[in-house]
Formats: C-alpha cells, sequence, structure tokens
C-alpha cells in the first residue's frame, strides 16, 4: 500500500438500527464500526414504537478499498503499515528506532509520539539520516529535539548502516 493510496478515499454512509430492547450486540456493532472508521458526522433519529422503539443512524465517513468496507483487514484510523510501506533494510532500523523510542518515553514517563512520532522515525529510517544538520531538517523536528535525543538517534543509524565512528558531526 502506498502513501498514495491513503488519500484515495471517498464519503461513504453505513446504517444501524440500535432497538431499546436488547440493544447490547447492536451496540458493540456500532462502538467497534466507530473505532474503525474516520466518522465525518453522525445522524441520528429516534423511533418511537412503544415497546419496539429504535434509534436509527446514519454514519457518514470516508470509505477506502473494499477490505475496508466489508470490515475485513480494518486498521486503526490513520494507521500505515510501515512493513509495507518501507524496504526490509529501512524497516528492520525503523523497528529499531521504535524501541529506542519506546524505552526513552517509559524513561521519561510521555507518550511515544512526544520524542518522535512514526512518520518522523520512518522518514529517519528511509534517509538514512546520519546528522544532526539533517535531523533537524525533517519536519516537526527542531532544535530542542535534536539536542535531546538527536546523538542516540544518530548513533543507531550509523550503527544500522555499520558506519558507526563514535561522532555524529
Amino acid at each position: 500500500m502506498s502513501l498514495v493510496s491513503l488519500f484515495n478515499m471517498s464519503t461513504q454512509f453505513k446504517f444501524f438500527i440500535i432497538p431499546l430492547k436488547s440493544f447490547k450486540e447492536a451496540e458493540s456493532d456500532l462502538n467497534r464500526f466507530l473505532r474503525s472508521a474516520r466518522v465525518l458526522t453522525v445522524h441520528r433519529e429516534f423511533v418511537d414504537q412503544g415497546d419496539n422503539s429504535f434509534w436509527c443512524l446514519a454514519v457518514e465517513y470516508l470509505g477506502g478499498s473494499p477490505e475496508q468496507e466489508s470490515g475485513k483487514g480494518v486498521k486503526k484510523r490513520n494507521q500505515i503499515d510501515y512493513k509495507e510501506v518501507l524496504s526490509p533494510e529501512d524497516f528492520a532500523l525503523f523497528v529499531r528506532l521504535r524501541e529506542w523510542r519506546k524505552g526513552m518515553a517509559a524513561n521519561e514517563a510521555v507518550p511515544v509520539y512526544t520524542i518522535f512520532n512514526n512518520e518522523q522515525l520512518a522518514a529517519i529510517s528511509e534517509k538514512k539520516i546520519a546528522t544532526l544538520a539533517d535531523l533537524q531538517k525533517l519536519e516537526g523536528v527542531g532544535e530542542a529535539r535534536v539536542r535531546k535525543y538527536g546523538e542516540a538517534v544518530v548513533k543507531i543509524v550509523k550503527q544500522a548502516s555499520g558506519s558507526d565512528d563514535g561522532g555524529s558531526e
């Protein structure tokens, strides 16, 4: 799957009926769908039919491939499978960087994405960024982040490429 195909989405509708009696299964289906779809709007109407009353919902969402529409292979919102996008060598480096980031985030008690997000790690892996200057050229990476994490990132990249000479610029 290419990054371009992520943007090839069209508006779709999915309809749900949630009966007031025995609503648990329908509610679970709705919640599962809402977690997996990029929802634009939810149109809802209560239909009063006494004991047979129900909610009718029309969910407008960004649709994608037939697999997504059928519910098969549905991934989290905006999730990119970097194993498919990156070369095997780049993906191996990406995994090493993610492991480093996970440990660093645990030590600092912060979410992993505050250190570097997956898109930045993928760019570091693809471009084999091996200098602090190149690291700072990445979108969203400023001086403070380069000062705090740059040496470690450059070292990991150099180790992965077999050119760890101990310095980083």
